[in-house]
């Protein structure tokens, strides 16, 4: 859902600004609890996403995308021809904003309809939509060197967009398109129904009809528009998977592709309540609504600077290591991770006014004492840049039986804050390690031993065929100075013999990396060093056992981690 009328948009906003909605404006005294100890899932800044969030161009500079960790965005397909929100051009062709997309680290759907210029879309024929995914399709089986595209979203909300009368039932309609994409394409996944609302009916009817035509996705989407619609996350998934049990479906990846409301969508709190749910309840990856002009990363910027809402998810993009367990406090809500490596607990919260209470457990390794730093955004919307996030205190804390309470008094609800924890002495001026399954990981998966540098690492990096296939991770790092800095990779080799993989940083040329022998799969206590040259700032850096332009590793590796020195 991208439109509304000017007259709905005008009701809601009403209705925002006299704290109508839930989350606004409620009594103090809440508190958000922290289990450090507790983890939830390696960090991957799931809800850092949009529709149409990325242009060509300088929309928006990649200066901007790097800090968020971009996830994932929702593109039109090649060739598009969705004219959004008043817009007098299409934008954001996927195949052409695809390096800028793998370049942030992230990945992107194809939405085919959008190949109509209009919304809700014209349906023509059926002899004019095959020819169209014609098209789409053998354009990205054609673009060998584009590694982005990880799903074709065959429709976008056909509860109402879907012309039933012309083109026959939904159903039948997916079955048809499913099975001509997958005679052009049996690569890349397909993904949907991508219904506007979750409906508990039209899921069961979507997945009983998908399961007996052999065409279920491979990751299922739906939206979260609603007004305070983060408070039904939890039970749509419970019931999704219901649902797919009792049909006896595998299960899929979720991916909520467009969130939050128009009234909603630039307040930063609500942002924060977005990504504390998708965490808890194991979304993989989310967008940010359309709601406005493409290319702003969804209202995160203007003028491509920052509004008030870049800054909580510039503080998302920081997490590394675990997302750790929250407790909400009625509506004070968060989301946390725990860096071992560093050391840091940080902590994004918000949704409730007066004074409030953060309490983290699980400290010990930090020592008896701790520096904490709490920060704010503002909340001007999304017309209005904020430079910075304020500063509102820093203050050393002492730890009594692993934990500490901080009070943050007087808050805006309608704000995110951020608690930083880190030790008094000893703290890192920069991210050295980073972890594989924190990273951008394409056509491989991620696993967990109690060997791993942070309990997790990335194996089956195995695919080499085509770039739909390719198999690689990408690390974005953040480096002080240009210069030439000693990479170490720990990894695991149980083949028996020598295997390599391909590295290249910053689209630059390949060389080779070689693993001797180890152990076992999954157990890492092996490292080699290699040499990179690093520009200040943020670099990309690929270890691939295939892609783009890199004629193939041999054997398999699996990786944990690099770190830098």
């Amino acid at each position: 859902m991208r439109i509304r009328t000017a007259a709905a948009t005008a009701i809601l906003t009403t209705l925002v600004t006299t704290g109508v909605f839930a989350g606004t404006a409620h009594a103090a005294g809440n508190t958000l609890t922290v289990n450090v100890g507790t983890v939830v899932r390696p960090v991957t800044q799931v809800a850092s996403g949009g529709l149409y969030g990325v242009d060509t161009g300088s929309k928006p500079p990649l200066a901007q995308l790097y800090p968020l960790r971009m996830n994932h965005f929702t593109q039109p397909p090649p060739g598009g021809q969705q004219l959004g929100n008043g817009a007098t051009q299409p934008c954001c062709d996927g195949l052409q904003v695809a390096g800028k997309v793998t370049s942030a680290g992230a990945r992107q759907f194809y939405r085919l309809p959008d190949i109509y210029p209009n919304f809700p879309y014209r349906w023509v024929s059926w002899a004019d939509w095959e020819a169209k995914v014609r098209t789409m399709v053998n354009a990205r089986v054609n673009a060998t060197g584009v590694t982005s595209v990880d799903g074709y979203e065959l429709w976008n909300e056909p509860d109402w967009t879907w012309n039933t009368a012309s083109a026959g039932s939904f159903n039948a309609g997916w079955t048809r398109t499913f099975q001509l994409v997958r005679s052009l394409d049996p690569v890349t996944p397909i993904v949907g129904p991508s219904h506007s609302v979750y409906n508990h009916s039209w899921m069961v009817d979507f997945l009983t009809n998908a399961k007996n035509t052999n065409t279920v996705p491979d990751v299922v989407v739906w939206h979260e528009l609603d007004n305070d619609s983060y408070l039904n996350v939890g039970a749509h998934v419970a019931d999704y998977r219901a649902i797919e049990s009792s049909l006896g479906i595998s299960p899929r990846p979720i991916s909520i592709n467009e969130y939050a409301s128009p009234s909603q969508v630039d307040i930063p709190s609500v942002a924060v309540h977005y990504m504390a749910v998708f965490e808890r309840y194991g979304i993989r990856d989310a967008e940010r609504a359309y709601w406005y002009e493409a290319g702003t990363l969804n209202g995160l910027l203007y003028n491509n600077a920052p509004t008030s809402s870049y800054w909580a998810y510039k503080w998302y993009g920081d997490m590394a290591g675990n997302v750790v367990q929250t407790v909400p406090g009625s509506w004070l809500e968060g989301v946390a991770a725990y860096d071992p490596n560093r050391k840091f607990v940080n902590v994004v919260f918000g949704g409730d006014s007066g004074n409030n209470t953060v309490r983290v457990t699980g400290l010990g390794a930090l020592g008896s004492q701790v520096r904490v730093t709490l920060s704010r955004t503002g909340t001007t919307g999304r017309t209005t840049n904020q430079g910075a996030p304020t500063t509102v205190s820093t203050a050393t804390y002492t730890v009594s039986g692993g934990a500490i309470s901080v009070p943050v008094n007087g808050m805006d609800a309608w704000a995110a804050y951020q608690l930083l924890i880190t030790p008094t002495s000893g703290i890192a001026t920069w991210q050295q390690r980073y972890e594989a399954e924190n990273a951008a990981v394409v056509n491989a998966n991620r696993f967990s031993s109690s060997s791993a540098s942070n309990g997790g690492y990335v194996g089956q990096i195995d695919g080499m065929a085509n770039s739909r296939n390719d198999a690689f991770v990408d690390f974005i790092v953040n480096v002080p100075q240009t210069r030439s800095y000693t990479m170490n990779i720990r990894y695991a080799n149980g083949t028996g013999a020598t295997a390599t993989q391909g590295l290249a940083y910053n689209g630059g040329g390949w060389s080779t990396v070689s693993y001797p022998a180890t152990g076992a799969w999954g157990s890492f206590g092996s490292s080699v060093n290699v040499t990179v040259a690093l520009t200040a700032g943020y670099n990309t850096i690929r270890l691939a056992k295939g892609a783009p332009f890199f004629a193939g590793g041999t054997g398999f590796a699996e990786l944990d981690a690099i770190t830098l020195s």
